[in-house]
């Protein structure tokens, strides 16, 4: 196989202009690039490749003169201008790297190099998502992939920034990633961007030839990061965001609009039609399927996450509020909670014992949430509100339960539903709903069945807030009735507080259930409570082969000390409020405060959809999921806000959200809104709250 170094070089730079050429300890930054392609052994040529532009002139000259093949194509088209130099010089594939990087490591493109080779992806690299400082950089593309890429891309950033239409494209490109052996490095910065960082580059440089390394180059990763942290306390670069010019380039084009070809969704459609042929519903999930999507006009199936933005399987990019129905909790491909991960896949997974990391994940959650006393896992926020419920009626002796709020798909929930076909009638008969917020209605419940409610389960809050006083109060009427309160934390618990909403509110149920965003990502759930109570597990059976499963145990201990040791908790509030403020102003700007409002909590707000004289709430609803899909928001009408929102993520939203209401006003005014649905209208499967 022919694998060619393509490395893109441009003088103009709006940061540091000519920085290519600038010398480095004595040597240009293009020659270093180019002497480290050069010494992975699996390079069988390094070419330049610069633009047409007469600025570029002294990388053309500058090539000439040290006999270092050159390739001059478009100045804006770079994926047009690598493609062809790649064909130019009969690669079978590229490596892509950028000549602003004078400290990358030739084993780090040798090990890329490998990985591409030995499982033979169309794309392989180090950066996705990102692991390794910022300079250390490898991209290598199959031609084949390259060549689909220059004849298909339309957007700018594509063609500008050469591989995002293969990495976004996954279910198309198979790739692969090489993971970095050591965690927290990928916000070091080895590249050349800026006066400061050409400065702590010539520091890096002078650390490692003061220890006999020659100044030439080129050095090692190790030697490099040994550098780092033996300048971290005095020569520290303020940390930027990686590829901030990709960054510019893409948002504009994520907001859609009549400069942007509309998002097409073929690929989804035809997944679908794939997985319905051997899946009922196509999907493991309600909220993940056609029920909940407008076919064709929507993404049904994704292939990539990073940060708070997701790919489908047809390329397009979205920032995601959704979140995976609120599980992913820090972003996705945490740096913290992935390491953590890794590091037990590779002691196993599960084993034929308990390990004791069931034991260090339960003294933290007994540390943080005031029920805790004792805790016992499962794998879905189902498994632990079922096992609430078995154990409150072994400890009471009785079989009713007052039911407020969503609580999975078990049959003792469920029954209460339109949803409960397959739940025996006797079972049906013993669950009973209650309004949330009417301790009256409570007490004639329990009151009509004296001694025979076992415990009231109820989320502490979902779209609206407890009135003063309620929760207390309604403890104290449960166990007046000789009934345990059990509080559903599923969602807002490691999300509204790291105690959940107990710690919140101040009120301590006698047990809890937590699950989603615990393990951002990962499948385990949580139910903890009084002592007294979970004993009871000794006497019934609650028992699963996957509840000390390691990995989410692991990625649950990490997600639990990043929210100890950062602001995450605090963030998710304030991202939450600033666009609960910005979508409330748009809202009442477009005239439509009788049709839409926000409810909730700012951490996850609840989008309130109500019916138009000229379109009812379902018509309203998939316009409004259609049209932010349109410009790259997914969206099921609820803001689940990660840690790794960002302002940029923010601006999007609030841009999309902008274009959309004013449509949508327009649509309701004029009576067109139902008439130009470009999908069938999207019914829920139940009302849940």
């Amino acid at each position: 196989m022919r694998i060619v170094a393509v490395i893109q070089a441009r003088m103009a730079s709006s940061r540091l202009p000519g920085k290519v050429l600038r010398p480095l300890a004595g040597r240009p930054i293009l020659a270093r690039v180019i002497a480290a392609a050069g010494a992975a052994p699996q390079i069988s040529q390094t070419v330049v490749a610069t633009g047409d532009d007469e600025s570029n002139a002294p990388i053309r000259d500058w090539c000439a003169e040290q006999g270092t093949p050159c390739f001059v194509g478009s100045e804006p088209d770079v994926l047009d201008r690598v493609t062809k130099a790649a064909e130019a010089y009969e690669a079978d594939a590229v490596l892509r790297l950028t000549a602003d990087c004078p400290l990358i490591d030739p084993a780090v493109i040798a090990q890329v190099a490998s990985l591409f080779r030995r499982s033979g992806v169309d794309y392989a690299s180090n950066v996705a998502p990102p692991q390794w400082p910022d300079g250390l950089d490898c991209e290598i593309i199959s031609i084949a992939a390259l060549r689909a890429a220059a004849r298909e891309a339309v957007q700018p950033s594509d063609r500008e920034h050469v591989t995002p239409f293969v990495r976004n494209n996954r279910a198309r490109f198979p790739s692969a990633t090489l993971d970095c052996p050591l965690p927290g490095l990928a916000g070091l910065r080895w590249t050349v961007d800026t006066e400061e960082d050409m400065a702590h580059a010539e520091n890096l440089v002078a650390v490692l030839t003061a220890l006999g390394r020659p100044a030439e180059g080129p050095f090692g990763w190790g030697d490099l990061l040994y550098a780092e942290e033996s300048l971290a306390s005095e020569n520290a670069v303020p940390r930027q965001s990686r590829n901030q010019g990709y960054s510019a380039a893409t948002e504009a084009e994520l907001g859609g609009g009549a400069n942007n070809p509309p998002r097409r969704f073929v690929r989804s459609a035809e997944a679908l039609a794939r997985a319905e042929r051997t899946i009922p519903l196509g999907a493991q999930t309600f909220s993940k399927s056609r029920t909940q999507f407008p076919v064709g006009e929507a993404p049904l199936f994704l292939t990539a996450g990073e940060g708070a933005r997701v790919w489908d399987v047809d390329g397009n990019e979205f920032v995601d509020l959704i979140n995976g129905l609120l599980c992913v909790s820090l972003g996705y491909c945490d740096p913290q909670v992935d390491a953590a991960v890794r590091a037990q896949l590779d002691r196993g997974v599960s084993f034929s014992l308990s390990t004791e990391l069931e034991a260090e994940l339960a003294e933290r959650i007994v540390s943080i949430v005031p029920c805790a006393e004792s805790v016992r896992f499962g794998k879905n926020g189902s498994d632990a509100t079922t096992a609430a419920v078995r154990v409150a009626r072994a400890h009471t002796g009785r079989e009713r339960v007052a039911i407020c709020g969503y609580h999975g798909w078990h049959d003792w929930y469920i029954a209460t539903t339109s949803r409960s076909g397959g739940v025996p009638a006797a079972v049906r008969g013993l669950s009973h709903k209650v309004p949330y917020n009417d301790l009256d209605a409570v007490d004639a419940l329990l009151s009509a069945y004296p001694g025979e409610f076992a415990c009231i389960v109820m989320e502490p809050a979902n779209a609206a807030a407890p009135n003063p006083n309620y929760l207390q109060d309604l403890k104290a009427l449960a166990h007046g009735h000789g009934a345990l309160l059990v509080f559903d934390e599923v969602i807002t618990g490691f999300r509204f507080a790291l105690g959940g909403a107990q710690a919140l509110f101040g009120v301590t149920p006698d047990l809890a259930s937590f699950g989603k965003g615990m393990a951002n990502g990962l499948p385990i759930s949580a139910l903890a409570g009084r002592a007294d109570v979970m004993a009871k597990f000794e006497d019934i059976f609650v028992s699963g082969t996957f509840g000390g499963e390691a990995l989410s145990l692991a990625a649950a201990i990490a997600t639990i000390d990043k929210m100890r040791r950062e602001p995450v908790i605090e963030t998710l509030w304030r991202t939450g409020s600033e666009l609960a403020v910005a979508v409330e102003g748009l809202i009442e700007r477009n005239g439509l405060s009788e049709v839409l409002s926000l409810a909730g909590f700012d951490p996850w707000r609840l989008l309130s959809v109500k019916p138009h004289e000229s379109a009812d709430e379902h018509a309203i609803k998939t316009f409004y999921i259609t049209e932010m899909a349109q410009r790259g928001v997914l969206t099921l009408g609820s803001h689940n806000i990660s840690y790794a929102h960002d302002a940029r993520d923010l601006r999007h939203v609030v841009s999309a959200y902008a274009d959309v209401l004013a449509l949508m006003a327009e649509k309701l005014e004029s009576a067109q809104l139902e008439q130009e649905l470009r999908a069938p209208k999207l019914v829920p499967i139940f009302q849940v709250r």
